[in-house]
């Protein structure tokens, strides 16, 4: 079975690089993105209102990731499926640029929380579905470069992307219609790379569990225990969570540079953007198509450079210093992407890992959806200590990652 998939190694890694290279198109508008943030921020958001972003974001993908499971579980073939949920959430950004041209400007910012938490409903049920998918159409020793490939055409997209923010933010800031075109152009390319999922190739595997005729409690009460009797799986979810520090990182050091330290907005939204995918790129050829270094190194090398990446935010906090910063964060969020697939699968043992990837986000769910918002209450009740209060949240986050490291160096990867 694994020299069948490697014989559909090419057609596959054609077929899903498509897919994120168009959706990398679409990432810097709505994920962890600097021009979200800015955006609210002109439209009249606090800092705690900013992070209800990513704090959503994650609720969404957290929650709703296992009714995906339960619904798919006696699916054998997923191409379909995949499609189809990929469609959803392109919908949500594409109709969200269609009515913010016909709605007042005060009523913009509730507009786009209400299409936001449907955008982060629809992805949080299609992520394990494609994550699986993904383990599925792979060999094991093929995934991590088949990834890096993916990656690395998602990445290219993504900068593509950013410079083209650029030169929006300069020409038009943030326009009620600039934004409105911005959204829908969005929606319309991770459409069309939804579609690419066809020209992908999937096989039936031996080992693909029977049906099971479950009730979703028990579907999801059994996955549970199995889950958490599973403590290389649970160690290694520890050691992952340092990903929601970052993400909260990622979500306010744009507004931490403009405010003080005499940043350009556009370059802000544009070029911090561009470093952050540049960052990704050289991770996604060096650790994801050259497959350097062992997985584990791998995941030691993100809170390294987590951890390198806080403390020039702290003592360096620079202009020049930021695009740094920023190539740092595309680095650790590059290798999380290349490590994280296959550390499930392998964790799970299974063929088919969906309610693994589901149930994976539904436990770390307290500490991804709390972070950003205690981020940003923190900073709006600090506001009158200017950065100094952003530095002491960069403080305490370190302190975390140091925590995550503990558990890094004790997840087995070793069968």
């Amino acid at each position: 079975m694994e020299k069948l998939k490697n014989l559909y190694f090419r057609r596959n890694v054609l077929g899903v690089a498509s897919v994120e290279f168009l959706w990398g198109l679409g990432f810097p508008i709505v994920l962890e993105s600097t021009f979200l943030q800015l955006f609210l921020k002109n439209h009249g958001a606090s800092s705690f209102l900013i992070g209800i972003v990513p704090a959503l974001f994650i609720l969404g993908i957290s929650c709703f990731p296992i009714f995906a499971s339960y619904l798919t579980r006696n699916i054998r073939f997923k191409k379909n499926i995949v499609l189809i949920f990929h469609l959803v959430p392109a919908l949500a950004i594409f109709v969200l640029g269609c009515l913010m041209q016909a709605i007042a400007q005060e009523h913009i910012l509730v507009l786009f929380f209400v299409f936001y938490a449907i955008f982060s409903i629809a992805l949080g049920l299609a992520i394990p579905i494609w994550l699986n998918y993904l383990a599925r159409i792979f060999s094991e020793g093929k995934t991590v470069p088949g990834l890096g490939y993916m990656m690395l055409a998602q990445n290219i997209g993504k900068i593509i992307s950013s410079f083209f923010i650029l030169k929006v933010v300069e020409k038009y800031a943030f326009s009620q219609t600039s934004c409105a075109i911005i959204f829908m152009l969005t929606g319309t390319v991770f459409a069309v790379g939804a579609f690419c999922f066809i020209f992908t190739k999937e096989l039936a595997d031996e080992n693909d569990p029977v049906p099971d005729g479950l009730g979703f409690r028990e579907h999801t009460t059994s996955i549970f225990k199995e889950i958490i009797r599973n403590k290389r799986f649970v160690t290694y979810l520890i050691a992952d969570l340092d990903i929601y520090i970052m993400i909260a990182v990622i979500s306010f050091y744009a507004n931490y540079a403009v405010d003080f330290y005499k940043v350009d907005q556009a370059i802000a939204a544009g070029v911090f953007v561009g470093c952050i995918y540049a960052g990704s790129v050289t991770i996604n050829i060096l650790l994801g198509t050259l497959n350097l270094l062992h997985i584990k190194q791998k995941l030691i090398l993100s809170k390294c450079l987590s951890l390198v990446a806080l403390v020039l935010l702290i003592l360096l906090p620079a202009k020049w210093c930021f695009f740094l910063i920023s190539f740092i964060l595309g680095m650790v969020r590059a290798i999380r992407n290349v490590v994280y697939t296959p550390s499930i699968k392998k964790f799970s043992g299974k063929t088919d890992a969906t309610a693994y990837f589901a149930l994976a986000p539904l436990l770390t769910l307290p500490i991804g959806f709390g972070l950003p918002l205690i981020f940003g209450k923190t900073l709006d009740m600090l506001s009158s200590m200017g950065a100094t209060s952003y530095k002491m949240l960069f403080g305490i986050a370190i302190g975390f990652i140091l925590v995550t490291f503990y558990f890094t160096l004790k997840t087995n990867y070793d069968d």
